[in-house]
């Protein structure tokens, strides 16, 4: 597999440079920085294009502290699971920046950080990690799977592709009720051999739906390789086999993938049927943490994920730009570091879900086997229920 993202951006503006092949990216070499001048941000970004860009720098940077801290402490059995998004944190933050407010997001695997950029309280979502009393889901959901109503953004499924016709479904009834939203559907490569991806494509095609499908190709399904997944040149132009557009992105790039998100999600508003958009990235840690790409990753594949880490490339730019010297980026990244480590510290000495959450967040008046099944139980447990 190459292992190239596609020029950057989408569509280059005059002058503007795509980035090296990164099959020729070798051990040690410096990362590929994001091709922008000052003129070229401003033509793409608006007039406060310096603020949109620390806007950015912000959330890869949280996105970043967040996974460095929840992994170390996965590995140190005070969390059960953890799937980073370390690498895809430039497709998470371009797509949250295009988002309306009354959009809704379903979505894959790493997009937690959307939640967080659209309103999910970081302490919140501790608690969710650790499961706790606290956690809107009771614990019954695995970690990395949080909900968050006041962010539209509607809890995950591991069972790949089942999200792709709830947002289809989702994007009908916001037509029926004449709202203005749109539905952003998220998943990765892997989720293009799933029949729910091929239901959710059609149905979306002949409904003319707005509904923008974002596939963030990673360019391995946990251990399969792309060429293993599709005889496609890319994912994206499976879209034109239901009758709309596809196109691709690199997914490492922020500002081309915010470019390119919002002249999509700019023509679903305008009546013109759904999108796909596929954003080439890099996966710069394991697939979570219960697995080990060294099995299966060809040697240099890391060395090039790297040259590619989104965060990195963006640091490059605003070197060359002179933007956000490295005092300032260390105050941000400590500022962050400490409301991360706040928010553990608050979530982490909290109790785990009371036994009675078990018959609750069930039914608005329960039906009465679960009544009888409550009331036994309490018994068992000496009968404390409230």
């Amino acid at each position: 597999m190459s292992g190239v993202p596609p020029s950057s951006p989408a569509r280059p503006p005059s002058g503007g440079a795509a980035p090296a092949n990164a099959d020729d990216v070798g051990a040690g070499t410096a990362v590929v920085p994001l091709p922008y001048s000052a003129k070229q941000l401003q033509e793409l970004l608006g007039s406060s294009w310096e603020a949109r860009l620390k806007e950015m720098y912000r959330g890869m940077l949280l996105g970043r502290v967040l996974d460095t801290r929840m992994l170390g402490l996965q590995r140190q059995g005070r969390v059960a699971f953890y799937g980073p998004a370390t690498g895809q944190e430039a497709t998470s933050v371009g797509a949250a920046l295009a988002m309306a407010e009354g959009d809704w997001v379903l979505p894959g695997l790493r997009e937690q950080l959307i939640a967080l950029m659209r309103g999910l309280d970081l302490t919140l979502y501790l608690h969710h990690l650790f499961g706790n009393d606290l956690d809107t889901a009771r614990g019954r959901q695995m970690p990395c799977h949080p909900s968050a109503r006041e962010a539209r953004y509607v809890s995950m499924s591991s069972n790949i592709g089942t999200q792709i016709i709830h947002a289809v479904g989702l994007a009908y009834a916001l037509r029926y009720k004449r709202e203005t939203g749109v539905s952003w559907a998220f998943f990765g490569d892997g989720a293009t051999s799933s029949n729910d991806f091929h239901s959710g494509m059609n149905f979306a095609g002949v409904w003319k739906l707005p509904v923008l499908f974002v596939c963030t190709n990673n360019q391995w399904a946990i251990s399969i390789p792309n060429e293993k997944q599709t005889a496609s040149p890319t994912f994206a132009e499976k879209a034109q086999a239901y009758g709309f557009e596809g196109s691709r992105v690199d997914g490492t790039d922020v500002v081309a993938v915010y470019h390119a998100l919002r002249e999509a999600r700019e023509a679903l508003a305008s009546g013109k049927g759904p999108r796909m958009i596929e954003c080439v990235l890099y996966r710069l840690t394991p697939h979570s943490s219960s697995d080990d790409p060294s099995r299966y990753q060809p040697k240099g594949w890391m060395d090039r994920a790297k040259a590619h880490d989104p965060l990195g490339r963006f640091e490059a730019m605003l070197d060359k730009l002179g933007m956000l010297p490295s005092a300032e980026r260390e105050a941000v990244r400590a500022e962050l570091d400490a409301k991360v480590r706040a928010a553990i510290q608050e979530a982490e000495v909290m109790p785990p879900p009371r036994f009675e959450s078990l018959f609750e967040d069930t039914l608005r008046t329960p039906a009465w086997p679960l009544t009888e099944e409550r009331d036994s139980f309490d018994k068992e447990q000496g009968g404390n229920f409230p």
